[in-house]
């Protein structure tokens, strides 16, 4: 077991939500760009074989008598595929891992990959919001569990938490991202090869990274990094939610949108923020402020090189149902344009179905080329859509990438009561509740791993649809639960996270 060192960073700046800035300008890059990092490049391969393995989380699951400990299960995929023989179950009653399961923890809560320690092997991340530290409730922690040759292990992981100031509700650990955004020694030749860890808590973001030259994997945290009341318009509180990494600028660091909702007064109200990747930590840059979320995607839809960004907007204010807007990366060091070039809904042309309160059209998202023509297409996930009178049974929308971007042309929808879809809809299964699209045999096609983490009562399954020249086709899907994966069921809520 591999414990966090606490140590200094060059500190990070902190941002206010109303474009002021208080960071630095980036310094001039004179690096090779580095390439869209959206849907094109996976960082989940955690044995090394060349092909993205599966890391779906299990937060309600019962372990060892502890309801909601939460477990999560990764799938090693092969030139055959997904797999759910080569597997591993992990939680933290597993022998090595830090800590114990217990109640409440919601271990498997959210999941995040990336090479920290530049060893060719991805690592994955999982957060653990509701695990109390030193008699504080809900204070949240991490796990890094390293790659290696056979794949992840309990023995081989290390313990991530907030070592300046652990709080009682903080939830630390909620949402994780994994990407270079900065070098943790930019005078060292190896500091900008290694994926650095932004961890959110409900108000705070904080980064982590493995310094060059460890002779084991360890992880140094920034010595501060943002609260979420930067974010918040004036006379609100602000919640973080979610994080997605791409490159929206064409320079050599990854960018992080953060997304949140307002609380207080005026609640629910969606925003994203955006930060420029930088040599160094003190350097970040401020991106821009987004209307709408808390679900963001990041992909190049419109073929330039360079990353776009996809908000899902279900929150107050949204339209009717939910929508989504496509913000495109400008082609130059600026990053994303301030305004949005498309805006969906279940109203617009060429997509099926009627937008009605309460669908959550846009809740959840995601990228891939579903028919290999080098376009990223976007999986929509709705778990509150109505399946006739089947309430909240979910469903799940596939809209075709374009040269141009998101196309109306040939845009499908899947769900329970389709035929060739095993399962039938039922009240409450919040089936899209969690949408991946993976290229898990690398044929250049992506299929989709749809979850319904409230199937059979909150026991949670996943639908894997396959893709074709044609796109996702719904005959041969199949499904999967923590059962087959030799893991606890009930309550599990299995699905919930699963890595991008």
């Amino acid at each position: 077991m591999r414990h966090i060192k606490s140590a200094a960073l060059t500190a990070a700046a902190l941002l206010t939500l109303g474009g002021g800035a208080v960071f630095a300008a980036p310094a001039a890059e004179a690096a090779v760009p580095f390439p869209s990092i959206g849907w094109q490049q996976r960082n989940c391969d955690y044995d090394g074989n060349g092909f993205d393995d599966v890391l779906v989380g299990a937060p309600g699951a019962t372990v060892s008598g502890a309801k909601g400990a939460g477990y999560v299960t990764v799938q090693y995929s092969s030139s055959s595929g997904l797999s759910t023989t080569k597997k591993s179950v992990l939680h933290q009653n597993t022998s090595g891992v830090p800590g114990g399961a217990e109640t409440g923890d919601g271990f498997g809560k959210a999941v995040a990959s990336g090479d920290l320690d530049n060893d060719g092997y991805d690592d994955a991340i999982v957060g653990i919001p509701g695990e109390d530290l030193a008699g504080l409730s809900d204070s949240g922690g991490a796990i890094v569990f390293w790659g290696s040759p056979t794949g992840l292990h309990g023995a081989d992981s290390t313990w991530l938490e907030n070592p300046d100031q652990l709080r009682a509700g903080a939830n630390f650990g909620r949402a994780i991202e994994a990407a270079r955004y900065f070098a943790p020694d930019p005078a060292h030749p190896d500091a900008n090869l290694r994926d650095s860890v932004a961890v959110l808590e409900n108000d705070a973001l904080l980064f982590f990274t493995a310094p060059p030259g460890a002779t084991t994997q360890q992880l140094k945290v920034s010595d501060r990094g943002m609260r979420a009341r930067d974010f918040a318009p004036l006379d609100t509180d602000f919640e973080f939610r979610n994080l997605s990494h791409g490159n929206y600028n064409e320079d050599s660091w990854a960018d992080l949108a953060i997304s949140g909702v307002t609380k207080g007064d005026q609640p629910g109200i969606g925003s994203v923020q955006v930060l420029h990747g930088a040599p160094d930590i003190a350097d970040l840059g401020d991106g821009g402020t987004f209307g709408g979320g808390p679900a963001i995607v990041s992909g190049d839809w419109d073929g330039t090189g360079q990353d776009d960004l996809i908000i899902g907007d279900t929150g107050v204010g949204s339209p009717l149902g939910g929508g989504i807007s496509v913000y495109l990366g400008r082609g130059d060091l600026s990053g994303l344009e301030p305004k949005e070039v498309q805006t969906w809904t279940q109203d617009s042309p060429g997509v099926p179905g009627v937008a009605e309160a309460g669908d959550q059209w846009g809740a959840e998202l995601s990228a891939g080329d579903t028919d290999g023509d080098g376009h990223p297409d976007l999986a929509i996930g709705a778990p509150g859509e109505d399946i006739g009178t089947v309430a909240d049974a979910g469903a799940v929308w596939v809209m075709r990438g374009a040269p141009f971007g998101l196309t109306d042309v040939g845009v499908k929808s899947f769900d329970q009561n389709l035929a060739d879809i095993p399962g039938v809809a039922e009240t409450s299964d919040r089936w899209g509740g969690q949408v991946r699209l993976i290229d898990a045999d690398k044929d250049g096609r992506f299929g989709l791993l749809a979850a319904a983490p409230g199937e059979n009562t909150g026991d949670g399954f996943v639908w894997v649809i396959p893709a074709s020249s044609s796109g996702l086709v719904a005959k041969g899907t199949w499904t999967y639960d923590g059962a087959r994966l030799g893991a606890q069921v009930a309550d599990a809520q299995f699905g919930v996270a699963i890595d991008e």
